[in-house]
């Protein structure tokens, strides 16, 4: 799927001691495997291995698309017990997949804060600050996934003593508020500003028409770490094409459907998701989302801000249509059989598209194509 030329092993073995990083010898030391897959069908059921450190089982989800700006883990918490306690020097944020339990926060200087979650709720661990999981069923293991920007971390410093072992305090990013990790509503744009959702998969979304069809939108920066945001787009409807910087892992929350992804030039792939699955487009790939389903579908996507190319006003490139030099494709420049595809796919179910009035919105203020515009100058 993913441009990647073969050479001679001739060539490859003059490079080979070059192709292991310290943060895959870490994760080996750790005893838990890789799955370099950019689609994982669902994180609920994904096989995982005992993690003795952590007190749990685990698994690395580290695809060559992002393996040097982040990666994803998922960890079960086992019934009625607990991970250990750990802190680090990378961010890390979280969305809850299945169980209930608490997570307790502290810091050296004894600021300390315990909070509860099920599955649904999403949250960041503030940079560096011990946490400690639990899971508040005894009959039932706690899943989560993690996001972290571990890869770049583990590369730079080389010293996983020094990464989970600094005593240092950045009382900036917390230093024990009360309402840390207290649900917040206030919004500064498309921004929530709140360190904690309690239920990503109902939180009430803004308007995004700009990336198509009615959908909504809604953007974190919690712990003042690593961004992310919920999109959503109602039945009978898809999102218009774009790409970006790796290192985006979009989860789906709810809803059933497809994505297409491609490079430039390229064939598109297809694939199905539904409540769980995982994609991780690669370096400008392009990729659209289509909701196939009876019902809105919603994604999560976490990813390392380090990926994100932005306009001299701060518009992320991949919401601006290519037409005026961003990575956004407009639903008129798209390929004639995405709407056959589509149309197939809802049919299937005895649906049918609700596009019209996208494609017609889209118009009123559509502008023209580069070369169009070159041509009038």
């Amino acid at each position: 799927m993913t441009k990647n030329p073969t050479v001679s092993d001739d060539l490859a073995k003059k490079f080979s001691t070059e192709k292991d990083t310290p943060y895959l010898r870490w994760v080996r030391e750790e005893g838990l495997d890789i799955i370099g897959a950019q689609y994982v069908p669902n994180l609920r059921t994904v096989e995982l291995k005992p993690w003795a450190r952590r007190g749990g089982s685990g698994v690395f989800i580290n695809h060559d698309a992002s393996r040097t700006s982040n990666d994803c883990y998922v960890c079960a918490i086992p019934p009625g017990k607990k991970l250990e306690p750990q802190r680090q020097l990378y961010e890390e944020m979280i969305l809850i997949l299945d169980g209930r339990g608490a997570t307790t926060v502290w810091n050296d200087a004894g600021k300390r804060i315990t909070f509860e979650w099920k599955a649904g709720a999403m949250f960041a661990i503030p940079l560096n600050c011990w946490h400690q999981h639990f899971n508040g069923s005894g009959q039932e293991a706690a899943r989560y996934v993690g996001v972290t920007n571990a890869p770049s971390v583990m590369n730079l410093y080389d010293d996983a003593s020094f990464i989970f072992n600094t005593s240092y305090d950045f009382k900036h990013r917390f230093n024990g508020e009360p309402d840390y990790f207290t649900p917040k509503a206030e919004k500064k744009g498309f921004l929530l500003a709140t360190n904690f959702v309690a239920d990503a998969v109902n939180l009430p979304l803004i308007s995004a028409k700009e990336r198509g069809a009615g959908g909504g939108h809604i953007r974190f920066n919690m712990s003042g770490g690593m961004p992310s945001h919920i999109s959503q787009f109602p039945v009978g409807t898809y999102k218009k094409a774009h790409c970006h910087g790796p290192s985006a892992h979009v989860i789906i929350l709810s809803g059933e459907g497809f994505t297409l992804m491609w490079h430039e030039g390229q064939e598109p792939q297809r694939f199905d998701w539904h409540v769980g699955t995982l994609i991780v487009p690669p370096n400008r790939m392009f990729h659209q989302h289509f909701n196939t389903g009876p019902t809105p579908a919603r994604y999560l996507a976490f990813k390392h801000e380090v990926a994100s190319l932005r306009n001299s006003q701060g518009v992320p490139v991949a919401w601006i249509s290519q037409r005026i030099g961003g990575d956004q494709i407009d639903y008129a420049d798209e390929k004639s059989e995405i709407r056959s595809m589509f149309a197939d796919a809802l049919a299937r179910h005895n649906m049918t598209p609700k596009m019209d009035d996208a494609y017609a919105a889209e118009l009123t203020d559509l502008p023209p194509k580069l070369a169009q515009r070159e041509a009038a100058e």
